[in-house]
């Protein structure tokens, strides 16, 4: 059985750069039979996420909410438990985030920001307990209850920043700014890039030695291949199920704290951009692994840092950037099938 192994781990390897790499020229063939210049926009794509330090700090920030989303997807998938509710728990923990920021004013930063971060790690934590908790004790199938959780989220903003939130000026549906001295560190400026990468960095780290070198990692990795085997071999699949969304929530809700105090320093309505919702497409291009997560996350974010100036050099809508990345996810899904089929058929 080892050979089949290493050929479903070649794959494993070589679905994403053929997906990626198909994506591009199906898209350049797009643009071109369009009637623009394929090679231009692909160009002033790249020159946007790479092009000077500030177009790679932007690459950096919207690597950062995609990487912490797509890491709390890959958890929960790892544990058989399709959560479609991280951009929830991502709203839920920026929430909870600009209501205790206040309390911490006049406190030393170092502690303000661990304080401030962990409030939205418990927001989300709680907010993706619930949908375990609903699975494991009410058999509510899991895709539901989290769309479902994701829509009282962005209502509970949308009431939050219409209402007892709003700032003081009253004039927009936003909180008030984020006080200077509870914002995360901002390093090269006058580029934005902040802490909260370093932060989402090691969170990729801590996550892979959960996974792969604890036993609770190798619970969850058990209870996502076959449950029933699992709690015949002794392992607690109820509680593990419900811990893995506390970890998925707690993360996804690191997300948005992070988001809060490092990027936008307000909270508004639609909040967040859909990274909860693209955290899944990364989290399956990084074939549910932490280190192929952080490579596909810093992919996406060089996609969405582009579009724009894709579409001020060569004329190109950035929504062309949704499909590259739709394109991508359909390149993997159909690898995916194939490479199974291919190694059944050797065995």
């Amino acid at each position: 059985m080892a050979w089949p192994d290493r050929r479903q781990q070649a794959a494993g390897i070589a679905i994403p750069l053929i997906a990626i790499f198909g994506a591009f020229i199906t898209s350049g063939l797009l643009i071109q039979v369009a009637g623009y210049d394929a090679l231009r926009a692909l160009t002033a794509l790249f020159n946007g996420a790479f092009g000077n330090a500030y177009s790679l700090a932007e690459t950096g920030i919207r690597s950062c909410p995609l990487l912490l989303s797509g890491l709390a997807v890959m958890l929960a998938f790892r544990c058989g438990f399709w959560n479609i509710g991280v951009e929830g728990q991502f709203l839920i923990g920026a929430l909870m985030t600009a209501w205790t920021a206040p309390f911490f004013i006049g406190w030393t930063p170092y502690l303000a920001w661990p304080m401030i971060l962990f409030s939205g790690v418990f927001a989300g934590a709680l907010w993706g307990a619930v949908a375990g908790i609903l699975k494991v004790n009410r058999q509510v199938q899991e895709v539901i209850s989290t769309i479902m959780l994701n829509f009282i989220a962005i209502q509970m903003v949308s009431f939050a920043v219409h209402g007892p939130l709003m700032e003081e000026a009253g004039q927009f549906p936003q909180t008030d700014p984020v006080t200077a001295s509870l914002r995360l560190t901002r390093w090269f400026p006058p580029t934005r890039l902040h802490s909260g990468i370093l932060v989402a960095l090691i969170i990729g780290i801590l996550v892979y030695i959960l996974l792969f070198r604890t036993v609770i990692g190798y619970r969850i990795r058990a209870v996502g291949m076959n449950a029933v085997a699992a709690r015949a071999a002794g392992i607690p699949v109820s509680k593990t199920i419900i811990m893995t969304m506390c970890l998925s929530g707690g993360v996804a809700g690191l997300a948005g704290a992070i988001e809060l105090t490092g990027v936008t320093y307000r909270l508004y309505d639609q909040f967040g951009g859909g990274y909860g919702y693209t955290g899944i497409a990364v989290a399956l291009l990084g074939r549910l692994h932490p280190g192929g997560v952080v490579l596909s996350a810093i992919l996406f974010g060089v996609l969405e840092t582009g579009a724009n100036a894709m579409q001020r050099e060569a004329n190109v809508s950035a929504v062309l950037v949704y499909v590259i990345q739709a394109l991508i996810l359909l390149f993997v899904l159909v690898g995916t099938a194939v490479s199974r089929y291919w190694v059944k058929r050797k065995i």
